[in-house]
């Protein structure tokens, strides 16, 4: 565990930290502006966490340690991830558990607290969305490990260090088909993971249609500032993987020099998705939510092809 490697993970959780309501901002900015309205700035999110801070968590009666637990915890595993996932650099102290089911299995454990605390409750919107929550859940997490695998069968490891590290030395594996299909099949699940449309609508409350929302109506104050950060954060660690997997350039080794370069890359290609991403939203509907499963079915299936075509095609 080197200084190098020190530094570089700690300003990673920091950018992820300061950044990701940054990253909201800017997408709620981009919607505003493509639906004709002025919006509200890119740092609203951060007034409005700000505001959250300040005041009091409520916790409903009856309500036990499932619901005043999930919020640190929800924001908790969100840091592990900042820390084991390689958005900065490669040469991280967390390399070695930086591994693929070690991702999938700490995004797994946010999102299930988050369901158990809606169904501690007891009300029937948070049933409602906890429901839907784990539909979504089977569906996405295995189509993560499958669309990953088929990256990580060539390199032989699931640490996703080393397959990023092998993508910067090898660059025309981004165009090889195991790649286009994997990368086809993530930003499916990524979208259905991260609460965005056409899977959810993170700005409605219609109690037709909502599945994050439903799941967080009764929480208040600083446990509703701890969730809704923890989300931003989670849309940002997963963008920011999708960027590291397919277009890795401009990340470090271990070269503290090189800092720099990868910080401002990183926020470039973030921004850049998260710019797509809303303008996306603009020009689509939501799905009907008996249709959900369908399209995630569909990813799932881009991700065996991908994972097929990495052992038949290499």
């Amino acid at each position: 565990m080197n200084r190098t490697a020190l530094i570089a993970t700690a300003a990673q959780v920091v950018v992820v930290v300061v950044g990701a309501p940054l990253l909201v901002g800017l997408m709620r900015q981009v919607r505003a502006r493509l639906e004709g309205r002025a919006g509200s700035g890119i740092g609203q999110p951060w007034r409005d966490l700000r505001k959250l801070l300040r005041r009091a968590p409520a916790t409903p009666t009856g309500t036990g340690w499932a619901f005043r637990l999930a919020p640190p915890l929800l924001l908790g595993t969100s840091l592990v991830l900042a820390a084991a996932v390689p958005l900065l650099t490669t040469a991280s102290p967390l390399d070695h558990a930086a591994d693929l089911f070690a991702v999938v299995g700490l995004l797994a454990l946010g999102t299930v607290t988050l369901a158990l605390a809606a169904l501690d409750t007891g009300t029937a919107f948070g049933g409602m969305g906890a429901s839907r929550e784990m539909t979504i859940l089977a569906l996405v997490e295995p189509t993560i490990l499958v669309a990953v695998f088929a990256l990580s069968a060539r390199v032989g490891s699931t640490n996703l260090a080393e397959i990023v590290a092998t993508t910067l030395h090898d660059p025309l594996r981004v165009a090889s088909p195991a790649s286009l299909l994997a990368a086809a099949a993530l930003v499916i699940v990524v979208i259905a993971e991260t609460g965005r449309l056409p899977v959810d609508n993170p700005a409605t409350h219609l109690e037709l249609t909502m599945i994050h929302e439903a799941m967080v109506l009764e929480y208040a104050g600083t446990d509703l500032a701890l969730i809704e950060w923890a989300s931003s954060m989670r849309l940002t660690i997963l963008l920011g993987l999708l960027t590291s997997l397919f277009l890795p350039w401009g990340i470090a080794d271990a070269s503290l020099a090189a800092l720099p370069l990868a910080l401002a890359a990183l926020v470039a290609k973030a921004a850049v998705l998260g710019i797509g991403l809303a303008t996306v939203e603009v020009f689509i509907a939501k799905l009907r939510l008996f249709r959900v499963p369908e399209l995630l079915a569909g990813s799932f299936v881009l991700a065996v092809l991908a994972v097929a075509s990495s052992f038949f095609l290499a």
